[in-house]
């Protein structure tokens, strides 16, 4: 049996996550600023379905990457240069919230972002947690990327693109990004073969909860985080 949460009621230990399905460890409670920064922090997260009840998951083991591993391929490096994409930061959240959610998903059917998660997390974005990597191109947003930051940690929600590299455009910024603020990790919320090939790999829920210790000491916001052009498109910079 799981755990139903109610009120302040705390998160059971991760050891008490079902095996199969893979990770459930609770259901119930809210989706509240404090609640989510609070599961986060132990490395649990939301998934759930349009009228399920809230769903929190600690899988074993855990996709994470680390940032010094990401894989930029040869064809990525050469889409950056070409400079054809304009890459942002945290001007148009919402936008790319709501574009992850109607991203199709090879062997998914509709989406766990449901509206009551978006809002949640457009809150988040609001208090200074949760962020977005957008790529535009000739002033339409076609690719990017959300996630959450706490301590040296970056929570990768999802990402979507409607141009070819768009998101993971997105994502080598995010890298580079992280790479300057000194965060080591991004987290994966699920394990694919997509990420593998970026350079994300499987670690133990052990070794993930020992590195969320080491690596977030605060319930707090990172203060220092950029908004606005990361990467400016070459054709816009001869206007």
């Amino acid at each position: 049996m799981i755990a139903w949460l109610s009120g302040d009621a705390p998160f059971p230990s991760l050891d008490r996550a079902l095996e199969d399905p893979n990770g459930l460890l609770a259901a119930g409670a809210d989706l509240t600023p404090r609640r989510l920064v609070a599961a986060y922090r132990r490395g649990i997260f939301p998934w759930y379905s349009e009228g399920q009840p809230i769903l929190w998951w600690s899988p074993n083991p855990r996709m994470v990457l680390y940032v010094g591993e990401f894989k930029l391929s040869r064809s990525l490096r050469k889409t950056i240069r070409k400079e054809t994409y304009e890459v942002r930061v945290d001007t148009a959240f919402r936008s790319v919230v709501d574009a992850c959610a109607l991203a199709p998903r090879t062997g998914q059917y509709g989406t766990w972002i449901t509206p009551a998660m978006a809002d949640a997390y457009e809150q988040l974005h609001v208090l200074g947690y949760s962020h977005s990597v957008e790529t535009w191109l000739d002033g339409e947003l076609v690719g990017g990327l959300y996630g959450l930051a706490l301590g040296s940690v970056f929570f990768g929600e999802s990402m979507f693109a409607h141009r070819t590299d768009a998101s993971k455009v997105a994502l080598a910024s995010l890298v580079a990004l992280l790479k300057h603020q000194g965060v080591a990790i991004i987290v994966c919320q699920q394990e694919t073969a997509h990420l593998a090939t970026l350079g994300a790999r499987p670690i133990s829920r052990r070794q993930f909860a020992s590195h969320l210790a080491e690596l977030i000491h605060s319930s707090e916001p990172p203060s220092a985080w950029p908004r606005g052009v990361l990467m400016q498109n070459k054709h816009e910079q001869t206007q």
